[in-house]
């Protein structure tokens, strides 16, 4: 890649200054509320998670150390990588700053809408332009579509497989084959921040496309299936030039990360027992609100996230606020799906409370 202008330096600069600072949702809540609106994981952290923490909690004085290669050699031997196309961190808004800001202003985003937004909101400083795609009849990525729209202004295709806030997964060889033909005329950007609650994650992620050579990235994040959202970590798996590239700029270095978040992403990693476990408690929890949905005649997607969408039948903020009056904070609205609503798995006695207020809303069969 080329070097950046001042211009392009100081736009990512503020880019990974802001990446510090992770959102919240201003509320007003009690500790009695429900809290099923950002797909957190309400079972925890592994508990090996928990002790590396502990362990650490002497050396917050100190800058991170080891601690960042030590995750990155173990991303590294997870995912049959060189340490040189990994990046840590949360840094999909820092992403999409990037590379609006490298060429100039102008540049195309081709996304899936309604869809999760963090890397096309970050483009809009640097001159970049978003391309919403809507979702197929499946409520799906639209990969024909979404591949149609890749011109020469194309700067990147942005996918979340499953999707956010459907949770409906492609099949398998369409998704991986249609994301290498796009990946020949342009960079495809795939965050698999759910893909781990599905139990055959090994052969739908794309990130055997990195290690092929194309052009090809992928997301992933401890803030959902491994249940550390507090400490905000993740990694890409990229080309070696845009890792480099955005190393140049200091994301992903040791004085961006904190190491409690570190130390307990790597002991999430090597607990498989647990991960396997939360698969199977969402995949429960989850298949309880599908047979409401199918009960009651609602039509509702194949959820595979750590969440249900389903159409609702009523506006979205009457259904938000007659259960934000019961105490039940739920997801946000997506434009446009006025009547659908997103509903994030929580423990199972939440569930049950909220699945009781959700079915006096519906419509009578």
């Amino acid at each position: 890649m080329a070097h950046l202008d001042r211009r392009e330096w100081l736009l990512l600069s503020t880019a990974a200054a802001l990446n510090l600072v992770h959102p919240v949702m201003a509320s007003t809540a009690t500790n009695d509320t429900i809290r099923l609106a950002l797909n957190e994981n309400p079972f925890g952290p592994s508990p090996q998670a928990v002790q590396a923490i502990t362990a650490h909690l002497a050396n917050l004085s100190r800058y991170t150390g080891d601690e960042l290669a030590t995750l990155t050699n173990a991303i590294a031997a997870r995912e049959q990588m060189p340490s040189e196309q990994i990046m840590l961190g949360e840094n999909l808004d820092v992403l999409g700053l990037f590379l609006s800001a490298h060429g100039g202003a102008g540049g195309e985003f081709v996304y899936s809408e309604p869809g999760y937004t963090a890397l096309v909101d970050a483009v809009a400083p640097a001159g970049g332009v978003v391309v919403g795609v809507p979702l197929n009849d499946r409520l799906e990525n639209d990969l024909a579509a979404l591949a149609a729209k890749i011109n020469s202004q194309t700067r990147a295709v942005y996918l979340v497989n499953p999707h956010n806030p459907s949770g409906t997964v492609s099949d398998t060889k369409e998704f991986i084959d249609a994301v290498r033909d796009m990946a020949k005329r342009t960079l495809v950007i795939v965050d698999e921040a759910y893909l781990e609650f599905t139990p055959d994650f090994e052969q739908r992620t794309v990130a055997g496309l990195v290690r092929e050579g194309a052009d090809v990235a992928v997301f992933r994040t401890f803030s959902k299936i491994y249940g550390l959202a507090s400490l905000s970590i993740g990694y890409t798996l990229a080309p070696k030039a845009l890792v480099a590239s955005m190393k140049q700029m200091g994301i992903g270095a040791f004085f961006g990360l904190n190491r409690l978040s570190l130390v307990a992403a790597t002991a999430s990693l090597n607990d498989t027992r647990y991960v396997a476990s939360m698969r199977d408690k969402v995949a429960a929890e989850r298949e309880s609100w599908h047979q409401l949905f199918r009960k009651r005649k609602v039509r509702f997607t194949n959820s595979q996230g750590n969440f249900v969408f389903f159409d609702a039948a009523q506006p979205h903020a009457k259904v938000a606020a007659a259960l934000a009056a019961q105490g039940i904070l739920i997801g946000r609205a997506q434009p446009p799906l006025d009547t659908w609503v997103r509903i994030s798995i929580g423990l199972p006695e939440e569930n049950a409370v909220v699945r009781k207020a959700v079915a006096d809303l519906l419509p009578p069969v």
